[in-house]
């Protein structure tokens, strides 16, 4: 028999059981734990010279018609808790034969490896085997249930009316593979290329294949940034500690424990060159008589709470001897946090067009949180229609 397993009762002339070659072939010791008495079931991994995660158990079939092949490999296969794991191995290539397809529609059958041991399921059986739990045809066909003490290796579509006289299965199609991989206790566990399999522990590690990931009770982690490495571009949508980095377009991100924040805020510029006027005494955001009445920059807060606030303009008074003035309202989801004022504004102070412009500190703001800085004009006197023109307001990080 090609399916052995260690851990079951001694062979005898009359009782199929455990037989020191049984023991010598099967993967002993202890696997990577997923409860108190529970081990994590799987395909041991590996393949001549490397090459392959894992060549053992491998469901295939090379021939047209209704029979696969199982390579040879070794397993471990969880029973009920208190029944403990199997250490198993298939020692030959194994044939394996589907039933014929149904006459109307298509089903889903199971190829499992299955410990079957009579002091706990009661079957009268005692012996590790390879099996196939066919699925029932349907429209849309659904994979069965994995039977107790078993290892699911694959799932094979079986269409309506295939038979060895049809042409059998398309093999390259039919077949998905199930396979998981498991490891010893403590190893590094190879990840599936199929599904996601949850650790077993906190602090039991994985290779994605590009990457080391650490199992932290509910996900696994990327190892390189759970140590501070900066996650590329694409990789994580939140982060996972407060304080970690990305790289988010070529641009550093930190995350606050909400939300991603430039790591060093840029600078916010705005700009417009079509001309407008106000005789507004007051401050005004809005000008007249041009197609963007209103100018903001919208700008992050660096770690210091403070950014240093540039205004300007081309323009002139309406009126000899009267002046222009254009500063900027901060405000904070649209609502004022410094009002604009003459000792934070940019003059113009004669009838002639010239530019002019002036920078000012803005402190006290929050840290991480986001601001606009809002164009903001007052004349002189009502008599004054004062102009600007190539107005603009620059926000610098004041670090």
């Amino acid at each position: 028999m090609p399916v052995r397993s260690a851990w079951l009762i001694n062979r005898t002339e009359t009782n199929s059981g455990q037989s020191r070659t049984d023991t010598r072939l099967a993967p002993i010791g202890t696997m990577a734990p997923t409860g108190a008495l529970t081990s994590a079931a799987g395909v041991i991994p590996g393949s001549t010279d490397g090459e392959y995660l894992m060549s053992a158990l491998y469901v295939f079939g090379e021939a047209a018609g209704m029979t696969a092949a199982v390579a040879p490999g070794r397993a471990v296969v969880q029973g009920l808790a208190g029944a403990g794991a199997y250490p198993v191995a298939l020692t030959d290539y194994t044939p394996i034969t589907f039933a014929d397809g149904d006459a109307n529609n298509p089903r889903i059958d199971l190829v499992v490896l299955r410990v079957y041991d009579t002091q706990y399921d009661a079957s009268d059986r005692t012996e590790a085997v390879l099996e196939i739990v066919q699925g029932t045809p349907d429209g849309t066909p659904e994979v069965p249930a994995t039977p107790e003490a078993s290892l699911p290796l694959a799932r094979v579509t079986v269409p309506a009316g295939a038979s060895v006289g049809t042409g059998g299965l398309d093999w390259a199609t039919a077949v998905y593979d199930l396979r998981v991989p498991t490891v010893a206790v403590g190893g590094i566990l190879a990840e599936s290329w199929n599904r996601e399999v949850p650790g077993g522990y906190v602090g039991q590690y994985r290779d994605t294949g590009t990457r080391l990931q650490r199992w932290e009770g509910a996900r696994w982690a990327s190892y390189p940034r759970q140590v501070g490495g900066i996650a590329p571009q694409g990789a994580l949508a939140a982060g996972e500690y407060t304080g970690q980095y990305r790289d988010e377009a070529g641009r550093l991100q930190r995350w606050d424990g909400a939300v991603w924040r430039p790591a060093v805020p840029s600078t916010a510029f705005v700009y417009d060159n079509d001309g407008g006027y106000t005789s507004s005494t007051t401050y005004v955001e809005a000008i007249t008589d041009t197609t963007q009445p209103t100018i903001s920059a919208t700008f992050t807060v660096p770690a210091s709470g403070k950014v240093l606030v540039t205004v300007g303009f081309n323009g002139r008074a309406g009126v000899e001897g009267q002046w222009a003035r254009m500063s900027a309202n901060i405000r904070k989801n649209g609502a004022l946090v410094l009002a604009a004022h003459e000792t934070r504004s940019a003059i113009a102070a004669n009838n002639r067009s010239y530019s002019v412009s002036t920078t000012f500190p803005v402190t006290g703001l929050e840290v991480g949180a986001t601001y606009t800085a809002v164009s903001a004009h007052a004349s002189s006197a009502t008599t004054n229609k004062c102009w600007f023109d190539n107005r603009f307001i620059r926000v610098d990080p004041w670090l």
